[in-house]
């Protein structure tokens, strides 16, 4: 077997393509009988993954223009929004191009988001137009005055929704190597986006619509029912807007279940995916040879073949020594097959269970990439004390570990279990017989020692001679009793006759970590269990006193990587409200904007809290978004209530109910469209599907939820602390007045 691994700035898929075109190569060279076959790569399920992201983001173009037309209910007014998805998408990918970034899973999957994402302000734009053409005016006309009563708001989204994902490109480490180009990606849509709903839709608007465009049947009855739930809508927010204490008890409620969901929730890194292929890690008894070792693999490569989602299997033994052995089993392509990975793994472990030969654990391989090998779940524990004592420290933990039930499998490294056989010399029979030591070490040396004794060429090649006697000869001490030794009067002896020998297990290996004495606690988590729970059941156990804790493989990462996205959220609600604080030159409208924004992950916590996924570094991404997703919506009725206050001089209240109810229709709309790209993630199957549902349902829930709070409870919010922009005004004309008349006199 050979392993091929990339460099640090290695494509796999590029690596994989070429060892292929190698193989026919290598196998015309090869010795007769000997076949060269590509017994595994990771590029089927990379260009698997990719290929399903692809159909994704079809069918969320799809679906995203379906729901447009619904809205709008005319052909001409969907072509508007819609010609932003395909240049926002060339010029994200000329921006790709630019940096230096690949086509793969992340951007793809950056795309499919940005397709919901990049209509938002198209839609906005096109919407105030339509309003303002239905009140009279010419498309010309109505596109002038209507981009400029949204240039502001648009410029404010724009930058609101791509600063969000700043933090999370400038995040170090793994996570913020995987999600650089995933986040400036997105941003780079969103930006460009803005650009084309300033410049070209307003353009387009003043040529495609007119106050004909609701005249078909389709786009009366959607204008009818629109209208319907504007007025139900306004009676409703009136109700509440009368209410405003009891309004306020709820959204303090809301708030308070956020602390209540988010301890409630299982975390992990990255949700495990469906790879098509399972890992298996065997371990024979310690004095085993690769012979015992084969055996007891041929029953598992067995047990493999035996399910029927078996495709092909690869069993590697003697791997970091003679009594290991690494392997797994190809599954069938994910739509030829009814049971995930994560089922079969299952019903694995639960077979070689039964074996007693050998201990062998089934286990998915990484989620992500670098990990550094071995199980999952590896604890070190590392202290100055003797292995004795890290010993029986580590079997206390395995057995709290195996009585748990989070575990699968449970081993150490360190184990007393290594045979020594300690030969003691009769020293006066010995030299009565006129046998010297010298001949006794050279007896054994040569018999069991497994020296090099010299080599000798054969065909233009050498070869090494070792000198040993039969492997059955040499199973046990009580073998040397067959061994005999020449006395100084050339009679044969019996070894036995001159040595004893005492059997007294030792320490199987002696390890260090970061130089000090360790032992390492390696794992396969069970059906449904996290690697935050069991993370943190292993830092709750008890280690001796002055030890310390290290991870690796997997663990590592969760521990290292995990909450370094939730640091990315906390910067991106701050960089957020900066962004909007200078805006709109005030504390208090950004303030209100973003009151919304832990309302609704609150929502997005939910369905994590029921358990339909875990927190991990897609569903945080998920939760950074909607940060910028919900406060578009308030900066949507915000800055049209803070025009209002000044153009028809109303106060806070009525000028929030006048801006909700005319905002309603495109917070709605850009509602409905960004859940409607989001729906093919939340129906993702195959390769890399995981992943995408888990973004997909954090987003869709938080959308749906932070929407309704938008509503009803921001207008609530707004009408007690916003700035009050009518007497501002009128203190600064007041100002301005004295200061003109002053400069007169």
């Amino acid at each position: 077997v050979m392993a091929i691994s990339p460099t640090p700035d290695g494509n796999p898929l590029e690596i994989v393509r070429s060892v292929k075109s190698l193989l026919p190569e290598i196998q015309r060279v090869a010795p007769p009988g000997l076949t060269v076959i590509n017994q595994f790569d990771v590029a089927h399920f990379v260009n698997a993954s990719i290929e399903e992201v692809t159909k994704t983001l079809v069918e969320a173009v799809f679906i995203v223009v379906v729901v447009i037309f619904l809205f709008l209910g005319s052909f001409r007014a969907v072509i508007i929004p819609v010609v932003t998805i395909p240049l926002s998408l060339i010029g994200s990918a000329t921006l790709m191009l630019a940096f230096g970034f690949s086509i793969n899973i992340l951007t793809l999957l950056a795309m499919v988001l940005a397709i919901g994402l990049v209509v938002d302000d198209a839609i906005v734009v096109v919407e105030n137009i339509h309003r303002h053409i239905e009140e009279g005016l010419s498309p010309v006309q109505a596109s002038l005055t209507g981009a400029r009563e949204i240039i502001g708001p648009v410029i404010a989204m724009t930058i609101t929704l791509a600063a969000v994902y700043a933090p999370i490109g400038l995040t170090a480490g793994l996570t913020g190597a995987l999600f650089q180009e995933f986040a400036f990606t997105l941003a780079g849509a969103v930006f460009i986006s803005g650009i084309v709903a300033l410049t070209l839709s307003p353009m387009m608007s003043s040529l495609l619509l007119n106050n004909k465009v609701n005249e078909g049947r389709l786009a009366k009855a959607i204008e009818h029912h629109t209208n319907s739930l504007e007025n139900r809508y306004d009676r409703l927010l009136g109700y509440t807007l009368s209410e405003r204490v009891a309004v306020l008890a709820i959204g303090a409620v809301v708030l308070i279940g956020i602390a209540f969901l988010f301890d409630g929730v299982k975390r992990e890194l990255a949700p495990a995916e469906d790879h098509g292929y399972i890992f298996t890690a065997v371990k024979a008894p310690q004095y085993a040879n690769v012979e015992y070792t084969e055996r007891n693999t041929a029953l598992i490569s067995d047990i493999f073949s035996s399910i029927p989602e078996f495709e092909s299997s690869f069993m590697n033994n003697g791997v970091a020594g003679q009594n290991n052995a690494f392997g797994g089993v190809i599954l069938k392509e994910w739509e030829d097959r009814n049971r995930s990975s994560a089922e079969i793994q299952s019903e694995l472990n639960g077979h070689v269970s039964g074996l007693r030969a050998v201990f062998a654990a089934i286990f998915p391989p990484p989620p992500l990439p670098a990990g550094s090998g071995g199980l999952p779940v590896q604890m070190v524990v590392r202290s100055s004390d003797s292995f004795m004592s890290l010993y029986e420290s580590m079997e206390s933990i395995k057995g709290a570990a195996w009585r748990s039930g989070l575990f699968a499998f449970v081993d150490s490294d360190l184990a007393f279990d290594t045979p020594e056989a300690r030969i003691s010399i009769d020293r006066d029979k010995a030299g009565e017989l006129g046998i010297s030591m010298q001949a006794i070490a050279d007896t054994l040396a040569i018999l069991v020692g497994e020296n090099l004794i010299n080599r000798f060429n054969w065909h233009d090649r050498s070869y090494d001679v070792i000198a040993q006697v039969s492997g059955s000869e040499r199973f046990t001490p009580e073998n040397f009793g067959g061994y005999y030794i020449r006395t100084s009067s050339g009679e044969l002896v019996s070894l036995s006759t001159v040595i004893q020998t005492n059997m007294r297990p030792q320490a199987n290996q002696l390890s260090q970590f970061n130089q000090m004495n360790s032992v390492t606690l390696s794992a396969v988590l069970a059906p449904g269990v996290t690697m935050g729970q069991a993370v943190n059941f292993l830092k709750a156990q008890n280690i001796p006193a002055g030890a310390t804790i290290d991870w690796l493989s997997d663990s590592r990462q969760y521990v290292t990587e995990g909450n370094r996205l939730m640091m990315s959220f906390v910067f991106a609600l701050i960089v957020i409200f900066l962004v909007l604080a200078a805006q709109y030159e005030s504390f208090r409208d950004p303030l209100v904007i973003m009151v919304t924004v832990p309302l609704a992950i609150c929502g997005a916590l939910i369905p994590l809290y029921l358990g339909f996924t875990t927190l991990n570094i897609y569903t945080q991404i998920g939760l950074v978004t909607l940060i910028g997703l919900i406060s578009k919506h308030g900066i949507l009725m915000v800055a049209f209530a803070n025009e209002m206050q000044v153009a028809e001089d109303l106060d806070r209240l009525s000028a929030i109910r006048r801006a909700a109810r005319v905002r309603m229709r495109p917070i709605l709309m850009t509602t409905a469209a960004m859940v409607a790209g989001m729906v093919p993630l939340l129906f993702a199957s195959g390769a890399g599907s995981a992943s995408r549902f888990a973004i997909g349902i954090v987003v869709v829930m938080g959308m749906l939820i932070g929407t309704l709070f938008t509503l009803f409870i921001l207008p609530t919010v707004y009408s007690f602390i916003a700035k009050d922009h009518r007497a501002a005004t009128k203190s600064e004309r007041a100002k301005a007045l004295v200061e003109g008349q002053d400069s007169y006199v």
